[in-house]
């Protein structure tokens, strides 16, 4: 995932920063081929920035 908006070397001094952003670009722009984890998701759902319908669909796999 390429994403030329950000700089991906600062953002990556702060590994909770980091990890929330890309778990979120993942979720809104396309896996392309990598898998989320279902505890990273839980451990960052909080943080995520998301569509709200796209959150509420995920939320029904997290507490299925």
């Amino acid at each position: 995932m390429y994403n030329w908006t950000t700089d991906e070397n600062k953002l990556k001094k702060n590994k909770e920063k980091y990890a929330a952003w890309k778990l979120g670009q993942l979720i809104n722009f396309g896996l392309d081929g990598e898998k989320i984890k279902r505890e990273e998701l839980k451990k960052y759902w909080g943080k995520l920035e998301l569509d709200p319908a796209r959150k509420r669909f995920l939320q029904l796999f997290l507490n299925g």
